[in-house]
């Protein structure tokens, strides 16, 4: 079981939930490690788990019959997703794949339900994560159709900072260049010469251990 320390560190929205609360979530929540490169479940598969991300990095993705891929988003540390499956209680319509070795956390769906039910502060993080989530893949998909891939790496880079969704994020954005290539949906070497663009144009600086936000705002709006 977490100590009520490490659960704060990774479950922000822990904040808003009452002593009853914050322990019944305790009680309620395992932890699983995923080497990098993983599946850890495939689309139509049942997660009956609300998941969240202590470490690492996940792909959350589809695949058509045809073979062509969809990247719906990344998950990083602090990030929390699932939530409209377990609600509905359906499989999952995704796939969910570590792209580095990975520490997720597990709410087990008795839990989650509970919460559901009985606390205001639960619901009220749910609804603006919802929120926030709903508009991330409408801007995906408007983004992946219209934008050259320098805008798509730009948007890719500002969710991953997005302070509702990944609240342990900061300027720093832990990520390789080939990560970021999976799940923009380019190679790494078109990844490459778009962060040496948008670095030149003083967006972001590139470092060997990610990328430096510089522009939050700018990068959300690149290519209009």
């Amino acid at each position: 079981m977490l100590s009520k320390s490490e659960l704060r560190d990774v479950a922000f929205w822990s904040e808003g939930l009452s002593e009853v609360e914050f322990e019944r979530v305790r009680r309620g929540l395992t932890e699983k490690a995923c080497a990098a490169g993983s599946t850890i479940c495939h689309r139509g598969d049942r997660l009956d788990y609300w998941t969240g991300v202590g470490s690492g990095l996940l792909k959350i993705s589809a695949v058509s019959k045809s073979g062509k891929a969809i990247t719906f988003a990344g998950v990083g540390p602090g990030g929390w997703f699932g939530e409209g499956t377990i609600l509905k209680k359906e499989p999952r319509k995704y796939d969910l794949v570590a792209l580095r070795d990975t520490r997720l956390l597990l709410l087990n769906q008795a839990t989650f339900d509970w919460l559901f039910e009985n606390s205001v502060g639960f619901n009220r993080y749910l609804v603006r994560q919802l929120n926030e989530r709903m508009g991330q893949f409408i801007a995906t998909i408007e983004y992946d159709r219209l934008l050259a891939p320098a805008g798509r790496v730009a948007r890719h880079i500002a969710w991953l900072c997005n302070p509702v969704l990944y609240p342990k994020s900061g300027p720093l954005i832990e990520i390789g260049q080939e990560e970021l290539a999976l799940l923009v949906g380019v190679s790494r070497q078109v990844v490459n010469k778009c962060l040496q663009e948008l670095e030149a144009e003083g967006l972001l600086s590139v470092a060997r251990n990610g990328v430096t936000v510089k522009d939050r705002q700018r990068l959300q709006v690149y290519g209009e």
